[in-house]
């Protein structure tokens, strides 16, 4: 089944799930005033007609990423919240057939007047239903509870990365990577020089940064530059941009004189913190004499995203060196372009989902509402004889907080195998 269809017939269910809770909810509140009931069901059918308009605008639209993110989270978890609410009331429903079925078969010795007429409707429990309510707030108040603790709880993900080309002096060899910093979305410093600290206190030997050091300005890593200038190791910390680096979400995509001062600012930022940033080029590791090859490209995107990237650049006097890894912020160019016309490159690093900042991530499963939009969103993949890793983030963007995706340093150990 395409993806339309299935997403139809998931409305279609999610709309008779809707109508199921509305009714359960109506005959709860039987005192309540006509009009009452009447803007009751205004805001109930309005919030969920255009809930369902926006997850379809979002899902077939080029909108904003972070558009999309609160849309499809909220989306989800107005589902949650409905999906809790059901076993209630199927509960209550049972028993009222349980209720309905005894008062048939029940032969009464002699008619009684007072008794009910069979098959006349019997009221829901109030107390079901209202308790049902109260559960359904859980997940309202998890997604607060990202707010106050998810943001800033960082997260080490270890990964052990196995290149069979691997020169023997880099087997073992540590590296780290951060992602999609967004400091203009920060608001404590301490938690963020926090994460720094953890990230440093693993002592990699060199680093990834793979994009979207900003928001949309430059002028919003003032107060996080200090902070972050102290990401440092031996063999050197690279970097590349990302999508949100270019000011497009806020100058615009054609040229300005404003624009362009803008992210030369970004790309100054990267040289006075001490990271190299790979434009669409490539540097050569050395260690004990022999080579392994560090590749970076401007962003390089799916549908409206950008495509400043050039592979043909980055991979130019490469093809002597026996492992290349390579920096792309956005992992839909693994699929899109590295993985058909670059068979070359043996593991790409990557960020930008964010793993949309809300879902379930464990060391056997994960789940993000972010999958429906990109097939690789978090943690390694391998095709073929090529690897591709998504960091999930350091920071936010959009929503101010995060619910089971939690922000994440990533360390590999090299290894041949």
């Amino acid at each position: 089944m395409g993806r339309l269809p299935s997403l139809l017939l998931i409305t279609v269910l999610m709309l008779a799930l809707d109508y199921y809770c509305y009714k359960a909810i109506i005959s709860v509140f039987k005192k309540w005033k006509p009009a009452t009931r009447t803007r009751f069901a205004l805001i109930w059918w309005s919030y969920t007609l255009l809930l369902t308009l926006g997850v379809f605008c979002g899902i077939f639209m080029n909108l904003f990423l972070s558009i999309r993110a609160i849309i499809l989270v909220a989306y989800f978890l107005t589902i949650a919240c409905k999906i809790v609410l059901i076993p209630f009331l199927v509960i209550d429903d049972l028993r009222r057939l349980v209720v309905l079925l005894f008062r048939k078969l029940k032969k009464p010795k002699q008619p009684t007047p007072a008794a009910p007429a069979v098959g006349e409707p019997i009221s829901r429990s109030s107390f079901l239903v209202k308790a049902g309510l109260v559960v359904a707030a859980v997940p309202l108040t998890s997604l607060s509870w990202g707010i106050v603790s998810g943001a800033y709880d960082y997260k080490i993900k270890r990964v052990k990365l196995i290149l069979p080309n691997l020169p023997k002096a880099f087997d073992g060899i540590k590296m780290g990577q951060i992602s999609d910093i967004h400091s203009g979305s920060f608001y404590n410093h301490k938690a963020v020089k926090g994460g720094v600290e953890m990230l440093l206190g693993e002592k990699p030997d060199f680093i990834f940064f793979t994009g979207d050091l900003v928001n949309d300005m430059a002028t919003e890593m003032r107060d996080y530059q200090d902070i972050f200038s102290k990401v440092h190791a031996p063999l050197g910390v690279y970097s590349s941009l990302g999508n949100h680096d270019y000011g497009d979400y806020h100058f615009g995509r054609g040229p300005s004189a404003a624009k362009a001062k803008n992210l030369k600012d970004v790309i100054e930022t990267h040289k006075v913190m001490g990271w190299d940033l790979l434009m669409n080029e490539h540097r050569r590791l050395k260690v004990d004499g022999e080579e392994i090859g560090i590749l970076g490209i401007e962003n390089w995107g799916m549908g409206r995203f950008p495509k400043y990237g050039r592979m043909d650049l980055a991979v130019k006097d490469t093809d002597d060196l026996p492992v290349k890894l390579l920096l792309s912020h956005d992992p839909s160019h693994w699929r899109a372009e590295v993985l058909e016309k670059y068979p070359q490159i043996d593991a790409m690093f990557s960020g930008h989902t964010h793993g949309m900042q809300f879902g379930v991530r464990t060391k056997e499963f994960q789940w993000s509402p972010i999958q429906y939009i990109y097939k690789e969103w978090a943690g390694l993949y391998h095709e073929k004889n090529q690897q591709l890793y998504v960091n999930v983030g350091y920071g936010f963007l959009g929503y101010p907080g995060r619910v089971g995706i939690l922000p994440e340093i990533t360390i590999f150990e090299l290894k041949r195998a």
